[in-house]
């Protein structure tokens, strides 16, 4: 499991209710190019977030499943881009003093990816994940300050 976190300076309100609108999904994911749709009741257990990856005109469009969900605190997805392969992926909001303290979890579950030795998949996924954080934190603090 390739683990990251970080300070933001937003409240868990905050940040979740950019996690909960999953219109937003593309502005703070990495690697994440568009939104298709965004099924209702997002973020509800079972609900998918329709996504590509990539750029024209080599994009991959796919789907990003919620498996388990505690309102405000924590979501678990199953994130596709096949063929490429699946990932589990996992993000938890806490307080942290006057903010937030954000991590995420993130594995390959399916897929050639599953295959690289954890040294290699960490070199790819620790700095992807920390920048998705930081953008996640921009947003909230940004919403926050509306």
């Amino acid at each position: 499991m390739i683990t990251v976190s970080r300070h933001c300076d937003a409240s868990p309100e905050a940040v979740w209710a950019v996690v909960a609108d999953g219109w937003t999904y593309a502005a703070w994911v990495v690697g994440a190019s568009r939104i298709r749709a965004v099924d209702g009741g997002w973020p509800a257990r079972g609900s998918r977030i329709h996504h590509s990856v990539g750029s024209w005109p080599l994009v991959l469009s796919d789907e990003t499943e919620v498996t388990r969900v505690e309102p405000g605190r924590l979501v678990r997805l199953q994130a596709k881009t096949r063929p490429f392969g699946e990932a589990f992926v996992e993000l938890e909001v806490e307080p942290d003093g006057d903010g937030s303290r954000l991590t995420m979890r993130e594995d390959a579950t399916h897929g050639p990816a599953r295959f690289l030795p954890h040294p290699l998949r960490q070199l790819a996924l620790a700095p992807r994940n920390a920048e998705t954080l930081h953008r996640l934190a921009l947003i909230a603090e940004g919403h926050e300050r509306d």
